[in-house]
């Protein structure tokens, strides 16, 4: 439970394409549970169960999080009995991308180990304080969507509405800018992203960008990395005029591009 009015949270990949699913609880009681808004983007699902008194967890703030930090990982896998790891933060604020198809900009890493069953249970805090939900485990690190993420989801998904993000219609890879270049082309980076395709009436294509453009930055943020423009295509960026900063051959160029919604 994330609040008072019945709303509980999994991850995404969990409750799958459902429109509701039975919620059990450690006193035996079951309730039917509706979906009633996903974050696809980050592996979120808000469900709400009608006239259960159930006790919150109270959320904590992520942002505060440091590596090292002790966390527990809490599940009830397969509907059995709680079950508990523990470990600590070996990195925050990282964007990670997997096989699950989603992708976290601000991720949790821990080395609590997460078994089968265990994604969409809470991270915590040694004060018991929910900081993340766990996601993923890979590499021998357990992955989780931070708390302050999971906040500003659970405003737009508690109104019964999805969580979308801008998209521009590019093919991309990050690429290291040649310092002869970069310093002939007055460019204050190291790396950017060379586009290898361009969707058909897409934003990127209305807003003029080429096959082998450069993409240096969008709006205020520079663009080293994949996850930088994943980031950088937030769901406030649809529908409005950015700038977007590229480089075609030595030739700097500051196109304007309106993200359209994916």
């Amino acid at each position: 439970m994330v609040d008072g009015e019945g709303h509980i949270l999994t991850a995404g990949h969990v409750v799958s394409r459902l429109e509701q699913t039975d919620v059990g609880t450690s006193d035996g009681k079951r309730f039917t549970a509706k979906v009633v808004g996903r974050n696809p983007y980050a592996d979120l699902a808000l469900l709400k169960v009608e006239d259960a008194k159930l006790e919150p967890i109270e959320m904590g703030d992520s942002s505060g999080l440091k590596v090292g930090q002790f966390v527990m990982a809490l599940a009830n896998p397969f509907s059995s009995a709680v079950s508990v790891t523990s470990g600590i933060v070996t990195g925050v604020n990282r964007p990670i991308g997997g096989w699950w198809r989603f992708s976290v900009q601000d991720a949790i890493v821990t080395d609590a180990r997460l078994n089968p069953g265990y994604s969409g249970g809470p991270l915590v805090d040694a004060s018991g304080r929910m900081v993340g939900m766990n996601v993923a485990y890979m590499s021998n690190r357990g992955i989780a969507v931070p708390a302050n993420t999971i906040k500003k989801s659970i405003e737009k998904m508690s109104k019964g509405e999805n969580v979308k993000r801008a998209y521009l219609g590019v093919v991309t890879n990050a690429m290291e800018i040649p310092s002869e270049v970069a310093a002939r082309s007055d460019v204050d980076q190291e790396s950017a992203l060379m586009v290898f395709s361009v969707e058909p009436e897409s934003a990127a294509k209305k807003a003029g960008v080429r096959l082998g453009d450069i993409l240096l930055k969008l709006g205020e943020s520079r663009l080293n990395t994949i996850e930088d423009l994943t980031g950088a295509l937030t769901e406030d960026t649809i529908g409005r005029k950015t700038s977007l900063l590229v480089m075609r051959g030595e030739e700097l160029k500051e196109l304007s591009v309106t993200p359209a919604s994916k």
